[in-house]
């Protein structure tokens, strides 16, 4: 494995890091986090710069990109702003309409996409009942026989609900029984009869807005159906590979970014007449932490590479999903311990940085889902 980066992924990081200087601010960051979204005009310049086609097809206008790509782009996007974007989940919604979706969708979906440079629709995959236990979603599809279809149901947790235009629920196929395990994706109107939106409030990663959403007797054309009917959940379960990839990406670029605040911090910090980081305790936190990032990078970057040459990574993908997840909040709580209480206030951004990297090991599969995923694949590894 050679981790070495390409002439044209080194430009394009280049390019990555001038955009967000020139884009991302902190002044504009702590405005987003306020208002639970980017402003239009920095998703459309992110999108016109070309980084928010990378995982769209070739045949839709987007720009082919390996995994190894999409995680150092990812990676960069996160360290530089050192806050969550919400880009890498407007690329992966439209690859999924992309991939899934009728020539009439996907047109529909790009010209949303291209107007707005914001995802056409919002996942509504968990309920209140029903979050990794997928078998107890409650939400159903009923089909009335006039081309109609009546879906009813409660979601929760569901991202960008409160801007996309579109949302694409997966319900049951007409029996909500945990014994029935057919599921489908439907592309519902935000502005449907029937659907209602309460904003749910989140301790991080304000910067994304979150929602229950409410289906009550909502009326769609059979047409909505996205991909092949009772499918939805198989359908979806083809991407969580690289979505795990992309997760932990964006928690390595928080870890860095915290690290680099407080290696910064340590070294200009004056404590009993000389800087902060000429202390042994304070080193070996930075010593704990740079090994930390290091195992990341390389367990993340490794995965990467298989993903890329066909080699499974159903097993390295949770692994990287969970220690990515962890060893990030860990790294981050330890630079704000060395900032002291300036980094328990406003006035940095490593607490942010702190939460938003904590919110992770819930998203995307928690860590103990993971551990169910790879501990599976552990016993089939080393089976006799």
């Amino acid at each position: 494995m050679d981790f070495r980066m390409t002439d044209e992924q080194e430009l394009m990081l280049e390019n990555l890091r001038e955009f967000c200087a020139r884009e991302i601010t902190e002044e504009k960051i702590q405005q987003w986090y306020q208002d639970r979204r980017v402003s239009e005009d920095v998703c459309k310049a992110y999108l016109d710069a070309g980084f928010g086609y990378m995982f769209i097809p070739e045949e839709y206008g987007g720009i082919p990109s390996d995994a190894m790509t999409l995680v150092l782009v990812v990676e960069e996007l996160i360290r530089s702003a050192g806050a969550t974007m919400p880009f890498m989940s407007y690329g992966l919604a439209m690859y999924d309409i992309a991939e899934f979706g009728t020539p009439e969708q996907v047109k529909m979906g790009m010209e949303m996409y291209k107007q707005t440079g914001q995802q056409c629709f919002s996942l509504a995959l968990s309920e209140p009942v029903a979050g990794s236990d997928n078998a107890s979603m409650q939400a159903t599809a009923k089909w009335l026989g006039n081309g109609k279809v009546v879906i009813n149901g409660t979601k929760t947790m569901v991202s960008h609900a409160e801007t996309a235009p579109l949302i694409m629920v997966i319900a049951k196929d007409e029996d909500p029984s945990p014994e029935n395990r057919n599921m489908s994706m439907w592309l519902v109107p935000r502005e449907a009869p029937g659907v209602k939106l309460a904003p749910l409030h989140k301790i991080g990663q304000e910067i994304t807005n979150f929602c229950e959403v409410y289906l009550d007797n909502v009326e769609v054309d059979e047409s909505a159906l996205l991909g092949v009917k009772g499918q939805g959940f198989l359908q979806l379960m083809q991407n969580f590979e690289i979505e795990r990839l992309m997760i932990s990406a964006h928690s390595l670029g928080l870890a860095q970014a915290a690290m680099e605040d407080a290696a910064a911090y340590a070294g200009q910090r004056i404590a009993f007449g000389q800087p902060l980081g000429n202390f042994q305790m304070i080193q070996q936190k930075l010593t704990d932490m740079e090994i930390k990032l290091q195992n990341m990078r390389n367990l993340l970057y490794k995965t990467a590479w298989e993903f890329d040459n066909g080699i499974p990574v159903r097993l390295n993908s949770a692994l990287c999903k969970r220690y990515l997840s962890l060893a990030a909040t860990e790294v981050c709580s330890e630079a704000m311990q060395i900032l002291g209480g300036i980094g328990y206030t406003t006035e940095t951004r490593v607490g942010r940085i702190w939460k938003d990297a904590r919110g992770n090991s819930m998203s995307g599969g928690t860590d103990e889902i993971m551990v169910h995923i790879a501990g599976r694949q552990i016993l089939k590894k080393y089976a006799k």
